[in-house]
């Protein structure tokens, strides 16, 4: 299976005086699970919406399989994005949102989970907090993209619910490259193959979780 390359560099992106963004390089590869750390307004969603195209950045870089993408705005084909606020309409039952949002070729294998079987005839403006997130979810990881980039995924999930969304992640890693942001940071932590910690507006990559500490992100506790 041929590997699939998103490389973002150079990126700045000030909100008036203030600088969030100054040093940015990101490398994803088709299986790599990113995990990106930072602490409240270090930028971790602001990187993600430049990346995807929903928020501009001057001099910004960003190739995919060496081919830049900087002149294209929204890359629906290349990269999915799962934001934080709900994207699914609340008038439509789940049937429906399915139906408008995966391949036709690949519902039948969507409809082979258990718990979207639970909800498929529900409406929408129906569901649960932690049941609208999987949904979105896993639509999201369903798309034919290259890259998935993920934005508070476990925002309202059980403990259960969360078991099963990194199983999908996991799953769905083997095709595409994963970035993951989450203020849940155990779990980010706990499925990544790789660490990015953005502070002072700039990207660490973190080799040894023992470095989160010596960074100021966590605490020596934190780990006990």
């Amino acid at each position: 299976m041929k590997k699939n390359i998103l490389e973002v560099d150079g990126i700045q992106k000030k909100y008036g005086e203030r600088v969030i963004l100054s040093d940015v390089y990101l490398k994803c590869e088709t299986s790599d699970i990113i995990g990106l750390l930072g602490r409240n307004g270090s930028g971790k969603s602001t990187l993600l919406k430049i990346i995807f195209g929903v928020i501009s950045a001057p001099n910004k870089c960003i190739r995919i399989d060496s081919v830049s993408k900087n002149n294209q705005n929204v890359l629906l084909n290349d990269i999915s994005y799962l934001s934080q606020e709900q994207f699914i309409p609340n008038h439509l039952s789940v049937k429906k949102a399915v139906i408008l949002s995966v391949d036709k070729q690949k519902i039948k294998f969507f409809y082979e989970d258990e718990f979207i079987q639970s909800i498929l005839f529900k409406r929408i403006n129906h569901l649960s907090g932690g049941e609208l997130r999987y949904l979105e979810i896993k639509i999201v990881l369903f798309n034919a993209s290259k890259f998935v980039l993920l934005d508070e995924p476990y925002n309202g999930l059980s403990p259960i619910m969360v078991d099963i969304v990194n199983e999908l992640i996991k799953t769905n890693s083997y095709k595409k490259g994963i970035v993951i942001t989450d203020h849940n940071y155990q779990n980010v932590i706990k499925i990544s193959t790789q660490l990015i910690l953005i502070k002072d507006g700039k990207t660490h990559y973190i080799k040894e979780k023992a470095e989160l500490v010596d960074k100021g992100y966590l605490t020596s506790s934190a780990f006990l």
